[in-house]
């Protein structure tokens, strides 16, 4: 007898064929997935607080184009726990409709970032209109839609079997180590059946220090009396207190136990420190 397996809810932001969409596959392997696409970052969050069973998967920084800041604002008041995190290779395609051919193509349409990071290609194109569209997969999904014959986008190349469009060029982004960080995220109560903490060789916390001179650096100092890798720190403004900051920490380990020795060291030099997530790192 086949027993029903219910599929894991995703919720990414954009649509299918997005990065987001590739993220989260290689992440959960060959898993069906029921993706829950959102229209924003707030609009995931929000559908993880409305549904606990649902796990995200969230940008987080891009190698080029540096942190999506409003990110770590979002995942801080959200309450979810992160459990994981996946990188991959951000590689551009030129996708259009199977009738068409390069030199019929009049109108590129992507994301303004997309389009940015292609700047070289394009110029090899200037008989071509350039317009922003509000997701890279959704301007190839729109141009099948409305049969747009001289219309291609900049997207992955995952695309073209999803909505049967055909690739005219691969690769074509000016920048070869292009790579965005995403977290995988879930609700605290479902965190385990993803991530054993024991396991854990990454942390991403959060927290602020006293307005006094040298506190944050002897925060800094037991990190490294504890041999505990500080692999990125973003600090943020803390609202309605001025000079005052959120400082964002990635951290990472080989020992859990002397990790968590640390986090107790830095108690009494921080305040609002909270634990965003352990996880094993995608090196």
């Amino acid at each position: 007898m086949e027993i029903y397996r219910r599929m894991r809810k995703v919720a990414i932001q954009g649509i299918r064929g997005c990065f987001h969409d590739v993220a989260s596959h290689r992440f959960f392997g060959g898993e069906d997935l029921e993706l829950i696409c959102c229209d924003s970052f707030e609009d995931l969050f929000a559908a993880m607080q409305k549904d606990s069973s649902v796990y995200g998967v969230c940008a987080i920084e891009n190698t080029i184009a540096g942190s999506l800041l409003h990110n770590y604002e979002l995942l801080r008041d959200s309450g979810v726990t992160i459990v994981g995190e996946q990188k991959i290779h951000i590689e551009h395609s030129l996708l259009c409709l199977p009738e068409d051919e390069a030199e019929n193509i009049v109108e590129i349409n992507s994301h303004p970032v997309a389009l940015m990071q292609c700047r070289r290609f394009l110029k090899s194109m200037p008989q071509c209109k350039l317009v922003e569209a509000d997701d890279t997969a959704g301007a190839a999904e729109i141009i099948k839609r409305h049969n747009l014959r001289g219309h291609a986008a900049i997207c992955a190349k995952e695309v073209a079997p999803i909505y049967g469009m055909k690739i005219l060029h691969e690769a074509i982004e000016d920048n070869k180590h292009n790579y965005t960080r995403f977290l995988v995220l879930s609700s605290p109560q479902n965190a385990d059946e993803l991530r054993d903490v024991s396991r854990s060789n990454k942390s991403s916390i959060v927290f602020s220090v006293h307005h006094e001179c040298g506190q944050l650096s002897q925060v800094l100092s037991i990190f490294s009396f504890y041999h505990i890798n500080m692999t990125k720190i973003q600090s943020l403004p803390i609202i309605g207190h001025e000079w005052e900051y959120l400082f964002y920490v990635d951290l990472t380990y080989t020992d859990y136990q002397l990790y968590r020795h640390s986090i107790e060291a830095i108690g009494p030099l921080t305040q609002q420190l909270k634990i965003l997530g352990e996880y094993e790192s995608d090196k």
